[in-house]
Order: C-alpha cells, then sequence, then structure tokens
C-alpha cells in the first residue's frame, strides 16, 4: 500500500483557514514486524497574521463494516451496550438514535494522556489501520480521533492526530454528566515552522493484528526501565506493615477497604467494609498469610488467617461466600445491583485465594469452604459452559449470565480441583474456558468488575489470562491451544498498560516523587485512571513466558511491580499519607482529580496485591529488579 491512498489530509480546527498552513510530509516505511511508516510532518504558517489553532492529521478507509475501533485503555468497539449502567463514551453510528445517553455519539476526540498509547485503530477492507503520536508535541499535547465523513467517494472511516488535542464532542470526567468541549490552540506566528511526530500502519487485519502494531508502538515510545525505590522484600515487609497498621481491624476480623490518608480531618472516612476478594478480603488476607509464614512474622500469620476464617465461615444461604462485609450489616451482597445479589468475579477471586491458602496452611474450614462455592458452580454451569455472572445469595437463583465474569471461575475450579483431588472440577473449568474463548478471540471481554456494567475494564484481562493460563498448566494435551488464548487474552490486558511516561506538574504530589506512569494500566474506560491491579496476575504472566519462550510477559510483570513500588508510602508525609499506605487512584488525566494528583486513600486491595507480588518476586528470578 501507497500513502496516497489513504488520503492523508490537514484539518484546521480554529481561528484559519487551510490555506495559509503548508504541510510537508515525509513518509519512511518501518522495518518491524507491523507494516507501515514513520511520518515527519512539517508545517509552516505563512502570511503576515500571527493565528490561534489547533490542526488535525487525518487518514481515510473504507467504512465496509463494523471499525472495531480501538484506543487503548479508552474505546474497545461501541465501549459499552447501550442500556449498560455505566456512564461514558460510546460510539453510535450517525444514523442511529441514542435518546437519553449525552455520552453517544459518533464522532470522538480524546487527549492523548487518556490513552495507554496514543493511537487509534480501525478497519475496512480486511485490513488494520492505526496513527499513533508520543503523548507530547512542538505545540503542546497531542491528542487523537476517530468517525465517519462524508467523502466524494462515499463515506469513509477517519483516524486523526491532532496538535494540540480536542476533546469532542463533550469531555467526560468520571461524573454522571457530560462537560463542555475542550479545544486549546496554539498562537502561530507568520514564518512558524513546526515539526510533529506520527505513525501510520496498515496490516492484515485478524486476531493478532493490535498486539503486533502495540508492540512496535512500546519500542517506539518505551522510555528506561524504573529504577523503583525499594527491593520487593523491603516493599512486601512495608505492604504488610501498612495492612496491619491501616486496614486490619482484630476486633472484627477483617481487612477494611480504605482507610484516609490524613487521619485528623479526612475528606472521607475509612470504608467500613471488607469485600470477599476483588476490593480486600482474600488476595490480601492469602498474602499476609504467606509474607507470614515465609518471614516468621506471626502478626501478618494471624492476622491473614483471621480474616481467612471469617470468610470461610460465613456462606451465603447458597452455599458460596457473601459478597462482603459492612460495619452496618455484618455478611451481605457486594454492590451488583438486586436483593442479595452476589458478583461472579468476586466470589471467584475469593474460592480461587482460599483454595491458596488451604493449599498452605491445610485449615479443614477453608477446604470445605472451597468445596461449597465449587459445588454451587457445578450445580450452575450451563451445558455449553457458561457460569452465571450474577446469582442471589440466599435462593441461589441465576440474576445474569451477561459478559465474561464467569471465566474467573477457571482458575477457581482449577485450584479446587487441586486441592481437593477432584477432576469433575477442572472438567468443568475445562467446559468453561471453551464456552468464552470466542469472547478471547474477538477481544469482547466485559463485565469483570461489580462498579462497571458490562464494559471493557482491564481486569477482564486479568481474568482472561489467569483462566488459560490455568487451563494450560492443567492439559498437557491441549495445552497449545490453551497458550494461543492466553497470549491473545495477555496481549489484550496489555493493550490498557502505560507504555511511556505521561509528563505530570513537577509540582503535583505524583510530580514531587519523580512519578513515572510506565508500566501502570488504565483502570477501564469508566473509570480512567492508573491503577495496579495488575500485580494479580504476576504469576500467570511469569508462566505465560515460560511456557512460549517469550520473556517480554515477565517483563510487564517485572515492569508493573516495580512501577507500583514508587507510591506505597515509605515515610510519614510522602503523598500526604501515612508510612505504609498505598493509593487506588493515580491521575494521569483530567479525570476526577487534576492531573498529577491522587485519590488520597489507602486501598486494601492494592497492598495485599503488592504484598502477593512482591512475596512471588522474592523467589522468581524473571521478576529480579535489572
Amino acid at each position: 500500500m501507497k500513502p496516497e491512498a489513504l488520503a492523508p489530509s490537514l484539518l484546521v480546527g480554529t481561528g484559519a483557514t487551510t490555506g495559509r498552513f503548508r504541510p510537508e510530509a515525509a513518509w519512511v516505511p518501518l522495518t518491524g514486524d507491523a507494516a507501515g511508516w514513520d511520518v515527519t510532518l512539517e508545517i509552516r504558517l505563512e502570511g503576515d497574521e500571527p493565528v490561534d489553532a489547533s490542526l488535525a492529521f487525518a487518514i481515510h478507509l473504507p467504512a465496509d463494516d463494523d471499525p472495531r475501533w480501538l484506543v487503548p485503555g479508552l474505546f474497545y468497539g461501541d465501549n459499552r451496550p447501550a442500556d449498560s449502567r455505566a456512564h461514558h463514551p460510546r460510539w453510535v453510528e450517525a444514523t442511529a438514535e441514542a435518546p437519553g445517553d449525552p455520552f453517544a455519539s459518533p464522532d470522538w476526540w480524546f487527549r492523548a494522556d487518556r490513552c495507554a498509547t496514543p493511537a487509534v485503530f480501525a478497519t475496512g477492507k480486511g485490513t488494520r489501520y492505526a496513527v499513533a503520536t508520543r503523548e507530547r508535541s512542538a505545540i503542546g499535547q497531542p491528542g487523537i480521533g476517530f468517525g465517519t465523513v462524508d467523502t466524494d467517494t462515499g463515506l469513509r472511516r477517519q483516524l486523526r492526530l491532532a496538535f494540540p488535542y480536542r476533546e469532542l464532542p463533550v469531555v467526560y470526567d468520571g461524573g454522571p454528566e457530560p462537560q463542555p468541549a475542550d479545544c486549546p490552540t496554539h498562537r502561530w506566528q507568520p514564518g512558524d515552522v513546526v515539526r510533529l511526530e506520527a505513525r501510520v500502519y496498515a496490516v492484515p487485519d485478524g486476531a493478532d493484528a493490535d498486539a503486533a502494531i502495540l508492540r512496535d508502538l512500546h519500542a517506539w515510545l518505551a522510555g528506561k526501565p524504573i529504577r523503583p525505590p525499594i527491593d520487593a522484600d523491603a516493599a512486601a515487609s512495608l505492604a504488610a506493615d501498612g495492612l496491619l497498621a491501616w486496614h486490619y481491624r482484630a476486633g472484627e476480623g477483617v481487612l477494611i477497604e480504605t482507610a484516609a490518608f490524613d487521619r485528623d480531618h479526612p475528606s472521607e472516612p475509612d470504608r467500613l467494609a471488607m469485600h470477599v476478594a476483588w476490593l480486600s478480603g482474600a488476595p490480601a488476607a492469602s498474602a499476609l498469610l504467606q509474607h507470614g509464614r515465609r518471614t516468621g512474622r506471626a502478626d501478618a500469620t494471624d492476622a491473614g488467617t483471621r480474616v481467612l476464617d471469617g470468610i470461610a465461615a460465613n456462606l451465603a444461604p447458597c452455599g458460596t461466600f457473601w459478597g462482603q462485609w459492612t460495619a452496618d450489616h455484618g455478611w451481605t451482597k457486594g454492590w451488583t445491583p438486586g436483593p442479595d445479589a452476589l458478583h461472579a468475579r468476586t466470589i471467584a477471586e475469593a474460592t480461587l485465594f482460599m483454595a491458596r491458602a488451604a493449599r498452605l496452611a491445610e485449615r479443614r474450614p477453608w477446604r470445605d469452604a472451597v468445596r461449597s462455592n465449587a459445588a454451587f458452580v457445578l450445580g450452575h454451569q450451563r451445558p455449553d459452559g457458561a457460569i452465571p455472572s450474577a446469582w442471589n445469595g440466599t435462593s441461589g437463583d441465576v440474576i445474569s449470565w451477561d459478559g465474561t465474569a464467569g471465566l474467573a471461575w477457571v482458575p477457581a475450579l482449577s485450584e479446587a480441583s487441586r486441592l481437593l483431588g477432584d477432576p469433575t472440577l477442572l472438567d468443568a473449568a475445562r467446559r468453561a474456558g471453551a464456552h468464552y474463548a470466542d469472547a478471547v478471540e474477538h477481544g469482547r471481554l466485559a463485565g469483570a468488575p461489580e462498579d462497571v456494567d458490562r464494559s471493557p475494564t482491564s481486569e477482564d484481562g486479568y481474568v482472561a489470562l489467569m483462566a488459560y493460563v490455568a487451563l494450560a498448566r492443567a492439559d498437557d494435551a491441549s495445552r497449545g491451544a490453551r497458550l494461543t488464548l492466553a497470549r491473545r487474552a495477555a496481549d489484550w490486558m496489555l493493550g490498557f498498560r502505560y507504555v511511556y511516561d505521561v509528563d505530570v506538574p513537577p509540582d503535583s504530589p505524583l510530580g514531587r516523587i519523580g512519578f513515572r506512569s510506565t508500566g501502570f494500566d488504565m483502570a477501564s474506560p469508566a473509570n480512567q485512571h492508573l491503577h495496579a491491579y495488575g500485580l494479580i496476575c504476576t504469576g500467570e504472566l511469569v508462566a505465560l513466558s515460560r511456557l512460549l519462550g517469550d520473556r517480554r510477559y515477565a517483563t510487564a510483570a517485572a515492569e508493573q511491580l516495580a512501577a507500583a513500588r514508587q507510591v506505597i508510602v515509605r515515610e510519614d508525609g510522602m503523598l500526604g499519607g501515612r508510612r505504609g499506605m498505598m493509593p487506588e487512584r493515580l491521575y494521569q488525566t483530567r479525570y476526577d482529580g487534576e492531573k498529577g494528583d491522587i485519590g488520597p486513600l489507602s486501598h486494601a486491595w492494592c497492598l495485599g496485591l503488592l504484598l502477593h507480588a512482591a512475596e512471588l518476586a522474592v523467589v522468581t528470578p524473571e521478576l529480579a529488579d535489572g
């Protein structure tokens, strides 16, 4: 393909006509695995008067079918179902109607720092196209955009880069209402010449097309490896200290989910609740147990044991765990709407880490709890392998089959089979893996967290990776097929991972600690902040690297572990917190808080998963600091 086939064009946003700008473009073919070009744009302003303007570089591609839009970390296909409870940008065709949805549009523009990789992808006539740039340019932060335009040759999809960025038609800042469009400009002086960087890709469409392009962009955008401020052993000790000091409540035997950084004048009170997994619960308790046994710390061992005992002893009438404990209501449902509604991923994650703890400590109540949860799933799994995504904790009645949250039961059932010596549980895991394979192949993963209704999230990738690595470990005969799915799940998941360092203000909380965003994940299109929940699948990424003989996945695991160690509070006052605290929300863009700010709450899951990954790092050569 030649560049002319893409009909590249220059668009002027404000204050001038295209005729005053004289663009020249140099297209240099790329030499890597992904076909495309390095593009250098040299733009000169002519005339005698200054101009305030934003420019956009655009390419055009056929509008023959579903474009399968992708903005890594930010936009996936149409981005959410029309009837989802979530409210964030959604794509609709220009001919479609979306009554009552202010975030539905056929045309979108976003600032670059919202993107895990500043790029936008689409498909036309069997080719996967993408355009990308860096987060910084000579005339301000760039942006990306996409939509459908009517040209002389008919409807065409358009992929765009804006300099500076534009956010249109509205801005999403995490709130339920759209904010006004944001369209900054650059002041051009007569005779100014500006050079801008871009990459353009055109590769045969297929299941691995996006991964090939993203790998090439990673090599283009990545900076030097992060040198973490503390090693893994010190991080494990500090995370355990933080859990015990700020989150553990010995009287109730729980790990509360959040603790305010400011203990004297908190902006919001501690959250006196504990999900059985996900936001707290079994993963953090299991990590405490493992740390305590390795280091001989009785306080960590006792706390982990006590929390797991409480979870195991308080099953719902249906036989699974309850969703959470709260100070006001005791053991009850989680955040899933509906009477006594329980969420598949939360309960499965609790079962997985309870089973791992039971293999470590051999406590019969934990084994019995795992057996009871697994029995419920076997009794409700459909013949086609599907597992309910939600059910009533009292009656056991299925509430929903939507999404792919049921995949979380694959590693849980695999671990339970190993713990209990019951091959029927592994058979159930295999059937579930087969059922959800098509969703993995086509990147249609959604619904893993309780608070994002059927929208794609980074957590869906973690769940899928853990599922197919578990099956690959268990099945020698079908390992090749399982590994292909595990690799595709990992590649999809890593699309949420920031491959560059966002330019945070130097006088912001994150700026003052020299924060680097490389290695963190965008939580989701609905929750546009950085987080490190990917630490939960640290072991699976290393296992995938070993099984494939491909170092990249273990490197990604080590990269996130290094990144996460930047933000655990090492001494009182750092980030405004207390020693051993760790924030969940890191603001790399305009969302909920100022860029470079944090959510001033310590989260139990952050400390628990950092402790989990750090304990693995102590005994795993691939996770050693380079």
